[in-house]
């Protein structure tokens, strides 16, 4: 791929942050003591923050960067309701049995997320128009045929397979072998959600310290003495709610999560007739590569936002956009000669069961691994671990398990992703061979 498929005015930044950019906050003064720090200022943290101030808790929001700057204002903004629990790669994966319980929250999640959009009347360009997960062969496709009973009793997720004869009928191409349709499921703009988030805990007075770094966490008789560049603050609780940008003040956290880097790229503005081509029902899209991709038209219906596992690790977007351009074109021809505006990365967290976590390890609080469903999940385990704290939680959620795994060849480092990479595609190959 040349330069070509870039536009003149490239951007290697988040579309999403032309509607709004995460900066610095004003420099606040910060209690020497506290209910509950909550360290990391994305989904999960403003969340929690504002379920302890309805419970009547004040807590303080610590982040090393600009609120949202992590994977807040940089996801693909695709919302679904469990379709993603115990999807599992590596591990084994989940039985009906197993799965219900978490398929139960996941449905939970969405419903959080529908409800709070609502009742804030945050403008975020939420619609509800459903999700296609297409087949990347016929053994998945027969797959999916299997699950949509267990989705739909134990996720409400109004699924329904879609064979590969009326594929056209939910996106406008013929790359995949039929699919799944998850009708409740949505879309949004990320970065206006996180703001719409933002907005309410100004509004409601809660305490956001940005590029304030927790450097060091101690447990006191009391709580927990959190250590700041600017003094130290005495907490009841701590939530880690850090995901994929956990660090080195939190070992056990870090050893817990492996950061993955996902990129995305967005087009420049598509002829109406090209974008309805493209999603007749502006559905969101995704496959079931272990190589993953993930799509869906923006907010105005003007441009393609495609996502996916260009590479594993962490690479310049600018490198990775020609991989998810050709993607792109193995799926929609019709977008051949097409430029990109915009291309970016971020990290999401993996766990190593890939399976989300919330609960208190360590005495600390903690809501992480996303494993890619970072909207509602992340959201809705931070209210939960919140409601956790204030005693209001009525039963423990399927997501607090009483062991988060680590392994002892996992330190943080993630020097073996490109070898997944590789072994990925290896199976990718072998399923559409074979599959």
């Amino acid at each position: 791929m040349s330069q070509d498929i870039f536009t003149k005015d490239f951007k290697a930044r988040p579309f999403w942050w032309e509607a709004h950019e995460p900066k610095p906050l004003p420099e606040i003064d910060l209690p020497r003591e506290t209910r509950v720090a909550i360290i990391g200022a994305g989904y999960a943290g403003l969340n929690a923050a504002l379920e302890l101030n309805t419970q009547g808790l004040d807590c303080i929001v610590l982040d090393a960067n600009e609120p949202g700057f992590g994977g807040s204002s940089r996801n693909g903004g695709m919302v679904s309701g469990g379709v993603n629990v115990g999807k599992r790669y590596m591990a084994k994966a989940l039985s009906p049995e197993e799965a219900a319980p978490f398929l139960n929250d996941a449905a939970d999640a969405f419903g959080h997320i529908e409800d709070l959009i609502a009742r804030e009347k945050i403008d975020c360009g939420w619609t509800r128009a459903g999700y296609f997960l297409g087949a990347w062969c016929k053994s998945h496709y027969d797959g999916m045929a299997k699950k949509v009973d267990m989705l739909n009793h134990s996720a409400r997720s109004e699924a329904y397979v879609v064979p590969p004869e009326r594929q056209r009928e939910e996106i406008g191409s013929d790359y995949y072998r039929g699919g799944m349709v998850v009708g409740r499921a949505g879309h949004l703009h990320p970065a206006l959600f996180f703001k719409g988030l933002l907005d309410l805990c100004h509004k409601r007075g809660i305490a956001i310290a940005s590029k304030m770094t927790a450097t060091r966490l101690t447990e006191t008789g009391k709580g927990w003495a959190v250590e700041t560049p600017r003094g130290t603050i005495e907490a009841g609780d701590v939530i880690v709610a850090t995901n994929g940008y956990t660090g080195d003040v939190t070992p056990q956290f870090k050893r817990r999560v492996v950061p993955v880097g996902s990129y995305i790229i967005a087009t420049e503005e598509l002829s109406p007739e090209i974008a309805a081509s493209i999603s007749p029902k502006n559905r969101s899209f995704a496959d079931t590569r272990r190589v993953l991709t993930y799509y869906r038209m923006s907010p105005d219906g003007k441009r393609l936002i495609f996502g996916g596992r260009a590479k594993f690790g962490h690479t310049d977007p600018v490198e990775t956009a020609p991989i998810l351009h050709g993607f792109m074109l193995d799926r929609f021809p019709q977008l051949r000669g097409t430029k990109i505006t915009h291309a970016w990365t971020g990290n999401v967290a993996f766990t190593l069961d890939e399976t989300p976590h919330m609960g208190r390890f360590d005495n600390l609080h903690y809501a992480l691994g996303c494993n890619g469903s970072g909207i509602a999940m992340m959201s809705y385990l931070g209210q939960q671990t919140a409601r956790k704290i204030a005693g209001k939680a009525n039963r423990v959620n399927a997501f607090d398990q009483a062991v988060f795994p680590d392994h002892p060849m996992y330190n943080g480092s993630t020097w073996f992703l490109p070898w997944v990479g590789r072994y990925f595609r290896t199976r990718d190959w072998i399923d559409r061979r074979f599959g």
